[in-house]
């Protein structure tokens, strides 16, 4: 009977283990989600034992609460959504530079100055880029009284609001840009001529659940580093394109300037690194235009690079 037994409890421990581990994802929809699609789309999430449900997030304020309370494994969020948390959030992995958002407005207007006493959409407005355009809307003479911001999600929701006129400019990324123009919409500038460095969004989780699934996370990162080093070799560039068409939704024309933006001008972070600098100007327009500073001023207390590390030792 005990042979039988340690049989039995031989093959169920076989079993667990051929079953991929799932991972909970939250990112907002947009070409930056890039390598998550190709991990998902060659395998290379499998190839390390992981299964990753990649959902849509609403906007910042939901996605963090999320995270907080356990709902998630893992935010692609903006740098500045963590920050309010170091001792609960950080960030093991850099995704963009932040440098390709841009600002769109409705047609009638040219320039970022006309948009005093008008209405501006963004995902939330004491977060994430609602200080990166705060920021633009400074460099061209307008205080934080001169405009109205309107909290109404991400991107896609961000555009929604434009073309329904409840507001006149707001952040968009990719492609939700690129649809915006082609509706008749007016590209005012972009966060690249602003800040020269501006960590974008990161790979953020739990420190207490990191420290419990500790090995799970470094096969993300792992998995996520391949995907970069996939995407960025040449020959992949016509099925990269065909992965974007088909998981965003966009035509040939979308996924060729997404494309373009993401690699000629690495907006994707390669091998997914940090920016320290971006960190610190994220920093910065926190101690700037946040209701409460930032509660340190140091970018390390807001990042643990160790599992990363072992990701890239793999």
């Amino acid at each position: 009977m005990a042979h039988w037994l340690a049989i039995v409890a031989f093959a169920a421990a076989a079993v667990a283990q051929a079953q991929p581990a799932t991972l909970r994802v939250m990112g907002f929809a947009g070409s930056a989600n890039l390598p998550i699609f190709i991990a998902q789309e060659k395998g290379l999430f499998a190839a390390r034992g992981l299964k990753v449900d990649l959902a849509p997030a609403p906007n910042s304020t939901t996605q963090i609460a999320v995270l907080r309370n356990g709902q998630i494994d893992i935010a692609l969020t903006a740098m500045d959504n963590i920050v309010p948390y170091p001792d609960e959030l950080f960030a093991f992995l850099g995704m963009n530079d932040g440098g390709r958002i841009s600002l769109v407005a409705v047609p009638g207007i040219k320039r970022v100055g006309e948009l005093r006493d008008r209405a501006l959409a963004v995902d939330a407005i004491a977060s994430g880029y609602a200080f990166v355009l705060m920021e633009m809307l400074a460099r061209s003479g307008l205080a934080p009284g001169d405009y109205q911001l309107v909290s109404v999600g991400g991107s896609r929701e961000r555009l929604r609001a434009l073309q329904e006129g409840r507001a006149s400019a707001a952040l968009l990324n990719a492609p939700a840009d690129s649809a915006a123009e082609a509706a008749g919409f007016v590209r005012l500038a972009s966060s690249a001529g602003v800040l020269e460095h501006y960590q974008g969004s990161v790979g953020a989780a739990q420190r207490a659940w990191a420290r419990q699934h500790g090995d799970m996370l470094v096969r993300y990162i792992a998995a996520h580093i391949a995907a970069l080093d996939w995407l960025y070799a040449p020959a992949n560039r016509s099925e990269a394109l065909q992965i974007l068409e088909r998981r965003l939704g966009v035509d040939a024309r979308s996924a060729e300037r997404s494309y373009a933006e993401l690699l000629a001008q690495e907006s994707l972070a390669r091998k997914a690194a940090l920016d320290v600098d971006g960190i610190r100007a994220v920093l910065a327009l926190r101690r700037r235009f946040a209701p409460s500073p930032p509660p340190s001023s140091d970018p390390a207390r807001y990042y643990d690079l160790s599992y990363y590390e072992k990701a890239l030792s793999r």
